[in-house]
């Protein structure tokens, strides 16, 4: 009887290790994640910038992840956010609500992407939009609209490479249900700084350098009125950059490009002024698509909107550089001309050769600008 009771409680106790197991087991399945990663970046053709949407692999193995506090995106978009208290967000003011919260956590982390490798976490932000039909490729297209209009109405990160940066969508599937954990980092990359950048003192010293030459041009503008700061900006750029036709330097396409080094293409010329005039408090808007050149050649092009007592013109501090046209062999007069021919111009005259694309990528969003004034702005060339 002894023997048999001691049997009793020695199975006991294995079926309850068993059970104990059991219970472990389906506990880890039911609160351990099992995740699919899918990593998208954004793609910048070289001849200009526009960006183009790619798909990184689809990782199906197991990862470790950490949850996430949700607490820390409370507010992130509540009608209070940085961008909207800033003037000049033209293309911001056009996105929707989920690209609102990437373009605003991108720039609110703005002194942390210097480091080239931080990792913007929106934990499950997303998960009511990812969890619906379609919703993954229009969170693609969401991101794809946030970088297009962080990367071309923030000329100050200029050390971004947008190519190197990486939405990656983990779908989290449990027994009790699915969740989804976003977040951007450099996927495969070691680092999304641009080219000559490695890290924030780099970054840091080339801020200061733009800075003193920002700051010397800015000095000739106060007291000014907007008329007169929008031509000592545009007179600046016209007559100190040099157009580079390699197209192959490092910092051509930006604005470290254009008001330290000097030499830049259209993209460097159109965010030098954008940012000063952002400096300078004047409403405005960088603008994409064709231009037909005094040859006849249409190709990429990049120039500028300004508002001017309640209107919107048009500025090319591109092409009112007299070394691009002609060799720079105009003098006198002829010289004072050219260097105006596309400064506070209207659509009459705009429309002649410049034909706005509304659209940074092939398959991106459709951006609309600001409606020009259909004649020039009067003053224009006698002041």
């Amino acid at each position: 009887m002894e023997k048999n009771n001691k049997f009793i409680s020695f199975l006991l106790g294995i079926i309850t290790i068993i059970l104990f197991l059991v219970i472990l087991f389906f506990g880890y399945i039911m609160y351990n994640e099992i995740t699919g990663n899918k990593s998208i970046n954004i793609s910048f053709a070289e001849d200009f910038g526009f960006p183009k949407i790619e798909f990184g692999s689809e990782n199906e193995e197991e990862i470790e992840t950490t949850p996430v506090d949700k607490s820390m995106y409370e507010g992130i978009n509540d009608g209070n956010t940085v961008s909207e208290k800033i003037l000049n967000r033209h293309l911001y003011e056009q996105l929707d609500n989920e690209s609102k919260i990437i373009y605003d956590k991108l720039y609110n982390n703005k002194e942390k992407l210097k480091t080239g490798r931080y990792t913007i976490e929106f934990g499950n932000t997303f998960s009511d939009l990812l969890s619906k039909d379609g919703g993954e490729e229009k969170l693609k297209k969401d991101y794809q609209s946030a970088i297009e209009a962080f990367i071309y109405e923030n000329p100050e990160m200029f050390y971004i490479d947008a190519t190197n940066m990486y939405i990656n969508i983990e779908k989290i599937t449990r027994i009790i249900g699915v969740k989804y954990n976003v977040f951007i980092n450099t996927g495969k990359e070691d680092s999304y700084l641009a080219e000559g950048f490695y890290s924030a003192d780099d970054i840091n010293k080339c801020e200061n350098e733009i800075k003193q030459v920002a700051d010397k041009i800015l000095a000739q503008t106060e007291g000014k009125s907007d008329y007169q700061k929008i031509k000592i900006i545009h007179d600046y750029l016209v007559d100190n950059i040099e157009y580079d036709e390699t197209v192959s330097k490092d910092n051509i396409y930006n604005i470290y490009g254009a008001l330290v080094l000097n030499k830049c293409v259209c993209e460097g010329y159109a965010k030098a002024f954008q940012y000063l005039a952002n400096m300078a408090e004047i409403e405005n808007t960088i603008v994409i698509g064709t231009g037909k050149n005094s040859e006849g050649r249409t190709e990429n092009h990049a120039w500028n909107y300004v508002k001017l007592y309640n209107n919107w013109y048009a500025i090319d501090t591109t092409w009112d550089d007299p070394i691009i046209r002609n060799n720079g062999v105009l003098s006198g007069m002829l010289l004072k001309q050219a260097k105006q021919q596309y400064f506070l111009k209207g659509s009459d005259t705009m429309n002649e050769s410049h034909f706005i694309s509304g659209k940074f990528t092939e398959e991106g969003q459709v951006f609309e600008f600001p409606e020009l004034s259909v004649e020039d702005y009067n003053e224009g060339v006698i002041k």
